[in-house]
């Protein structure tokens, strides 16, 4: 994590979990499961999970932060809790997480939105309010639309539309998770599925949604604070066991670029649980797995960042996409085949922001839940220059990164949230806090032409995250809804392997719902689905209590 990100972890079953400066330096003696999970966030809970229910217990969750949840935290502030990452549950119909809120009473079935007031301010104090017949986002654009094709003669309330559209271009540059609207490919736009529903808040907060997924996952079986270094994925045989494959080797026939890869997917087998010797090895405590293992019945090799070293038959990874772009080639070994990498550098993992702003007492008016920033950006000269080196240089950023923040909505009286997101997000995260509180009250005070705005008692800020490296994954301009099932796709050891080696999970690897936690949980569980077999239940179990409504949606989930 970077030091300025708060580091308070959610309030959930975190820090039962074995943690790995617990464990004892000394003990390197590897320990064997049937599956290791890289990462304890929505993705990696909900494939142990599905393999808990479906009678495979031999596995073991290694997560490089000091929490679960991965991208979904919450702190407390202004006596309410906040959330610095995941925000809101994306749709009602179909989707696995909005059931298990709803089957745990973490959220009612009826939800009444609040009123929501916006008013929308240039920096001299000029106030714009919709039309009340208008509610959404997408009404308020097409609104915006009608009134530029329409031709209006006032050139300063047409100006002043342009300053709503733009500021509405901003937002979705946040929802979206990218720099500018530019770089979204138009074509690719639809291959997000939208589920309907609304955005929905948990009361309790989003982290309240992990003790449910934890809850049936033993607590020795996620090791936190574990980062991986080196997955070995594809070894053979030799005179001193299993070593990593030498790609220039003769012995080796497979190509990392077959077709197998990509679209071949073998005859399932068995992975139950009853194929270890017993349940002593399944504790992820170093030292743990028993002598009368064989290392030809572990093929993958996982080291970890201290030293550890971890033997398994199958390995969910569910490493984040930005993790990816930094470390692939370091990660694995062998390197992933091309067309993986590919996909990997074609898509965006973009950055997005969240500054969060606490008072003593209230200072907006009671009716007003959000302040939308009418930036002048032909002022600024924000959008004049096409020259992307320029757009990125810290002299221009210095200047002009707050004006990326497109509005303030208000969480409770004393609480404000602001979004910013792209390179202007990323500059911000070299500020400090402080730093960030003063040009945000300097922003407030202009455009509510308000000099008494009081300065913060507290700012937050959520940032790029070490083990994230960004916020969500978009498809850009020259990418395709491809490249996210293309880097879904398992890895084989060998042309002869029954199951995959690695299998690939997080809301990246879902060609609908990438960039959402229900992406990532359908991914999960799709991940662990394929690593069990026909000798398991004739049906395999999908949720573990309740109906499950959302089984509708597998056929399009990643095979």
């Amino acid at each position: 994590m970077d030091d300025n990100t708060p580091r308070t972890p959610a309030p959930s079953p975190t820090d039962e979990h074995v943690n790995s400066s617990e464990v004892g330096a000394t003990a390197l003696q590897p320990t064997n499961f049937k599956v290791l999970i890289i990462g304890a966030g929505v993705a990696g809970l909900s494939a142990a999970n599905h393999l808990l229910q479906n009678g495979c217990n031999n596995f073991c969750i290694l997560e490089a932060r000091g929490r679960i949840g991965g991208r979904i935290v919450s702190i407390p502030m202004a006596k309410h809790k906040v959330e610095l990452g995941a925000n809101w549950i994306h749709g009602v119909l179909g989707n696995p997480i909005f059931e298990i809120a709803v089957q745990h009473g973490l959220v009612s079935v009826v939800n009444i939105p609040k009123p929501h007031k916006i008013v929308a301010t240039t920096e001299d104090g000029l106030q714009y309010t919709p039309p009340p017949d208008i509610n959404s986002v997408g009404e308020h654009i097409n609104y915006e639309i009608q009134i530029y094709l329409n031709s209006l003669d006032d050139p300063k309330e047409k100006h002043l539309k342009q300053l709503i559209f733009n500021c509405l271009l901003k937002r979705e540059t946040c929802i979206t998770g990218c720099h500018d609207m530019n770089e979204i490919d138009l074509l690719e736009l639809g291959s997000y599925t939208e589920l309907q529903g609304g955005n929905i808040v948990l009361p309790a907060g989003y982290s309240s949604i992990l003790r449910p997924l934890t809850a049936e996952i033993p607590k020795q079986s996620i090791i936190t604070k574990c980062p991986v270094k080196k997955i070995h994925w594809k070894r053979k045989k030799t005179l001193t066991g299993l070593d990593t494959v030498d790609e220039g080797s003769e012995c080796e026939q497979d190509s990392d670029d077959s077709e197998k890869t990509v679209t071949e997917f073998p005859i399932a087998g068995s992975i139950t649980s009853t194929a270890v010797n017993n349940t002593a090895t399944n504790s992820p405590s170093r030292g743990g797995s028993a002598e009368s293992d064989s290392n030809d019945d572990y093929p993958i090799q996982v080291t970890c960042e201290d030293g550890s070293i971890f033997k398994a038959e199958h390995v969910i990874c569910t490493v984040p996409l930005g993790v990816l772009k930094q470390n692939h080639k370091t990660l694995f070994d062998p390197e992933l085949p091309h067309y993986k990498q590919e996909a990997i550098e074609h898509l965006m993992f973009g950055t997005v922001d969240k500054i969060y702003l606490e008072y003593d007492r209230p200072f907006l008016n009671a009716d007003i839940s959000e302040v939308m920033l009418l930036w002048d950006d032909d002022k600024y000269d924000l959008h004049a220059s096409s020259n992307a080196e320029h757009d990125s240089s810290n002299d221009y950023l210095s200047k002009n990164w707050f004006k990326k923040i497109y509005s303030f909505a208000k969480v409770t009286d004393t609480l404000l949230l602001g979004w910013i997101s792209g390179r202007e997000a990323e500059y911000m995260e070299t500020l400090d806090n402080e730093v960030v509180a003063d040009k945000c009250t300097e922003i407030l005070r202009i455009f509510l032409q308000d000099p008494c705005v009081p300065k913060p008692k507290k700012c937050v800020c959520w940032k790029s995250q070490t083990f994230t490296k960004g916020s969500y994954t978009s498809i850009p301009v020259g990418a395709l809804q491809e490249d996210i099932e293309n880097l879904a796709q398992p890895l084989y050891a060998s042309s002869q392997a029954l199951k995959p080696a690695v299998v690939f999970a997080g809301e990246h690897t879902h060609s609908n719902f990438y960039s959402t936690v229900h992406g990532a949980y359908l991914s999960g569980r799709t991940a662990a689905q394929s690593l069990l077999g026909k000798e398991e239940p004739n049906e395999i179990i999908l949720e573990s209590d309740g109906s499950d409504l959302s089984a509708w949606i597998q056929g399009i989930a990643l095979d």
